[in-house]
């Protein structure tokens, strides 16, 4: 399946996020710093009833084993909107590959399909927004174990998407 038609598996939800994107945007304006747009999309998204987690950590993973557990995560998902999709939030009047890629790793790591790239500091959202797939992804929904030494502590557990 290629990527273009894989970031259509949420269509709607990604459409959805992006809907109240536009709405910071259209509220807020550009200039702002990263955190104010994080907290006003989490806001908006919550009020149209997602659930919103901000700042989740993301595991590293390499050859099965997972790394940077708990507090040591080197690496923070700025937004994942109902479990599904990673949304990595910028401030910059610049697009650069490396914010896709970002993305990408996030969503790799968590084996999550959809992600977006959502940039607020261009004077029109629309400029700012690109679509991510991770082609290889399952479906899959986060679960967090509170067993200790469980192997699924803090990881993903997969579930079927029926």
């Amino acid at each position: 399946m290629s990527e273009a038609n894989y970031t259509g598996v949420y269509a709607d939800l990604t459409g959805k996020i992006i809907n109240a994107a536009i709405e910071v945007h259209t509220e807020l304006g550009c200039g702002l710093k990263e955190d104010a747009y994080e907290a006003a999309l989490a806001w908006e998204l919550a009020h149209r009833g997602h659930k919103v987690l901000r700042q989740v950590p993301c595991p590293v993973i390499y050859k099965g084993n997972v790394f940077c557990q708990g507090d040591e995560h080197p690496k923070r998902i700025d937004l994942l909107v109902d479990d599904k999709v990673v949304v990595e939030l910028k401030a910059v009047c610049s697009k650069h590959p490396v914010f896709a890629a970002q993305c990408r790793t996030y969503l790799r790591m968590l084996n999550l399909p959809a992600g977006l790239v959502l940039n607020f500091g261009f004077p029109s959202l629309k400029e700012g927004i690109e679509h991510v797939a991770n082609p290889k992804a399952t479906c899959f929904n986060l679960q967090n174990s509170n067993t200790p030494g469980s192997e699924s502590n803090n990881r993903l557990e997969g579930k079927s998407c029926n």
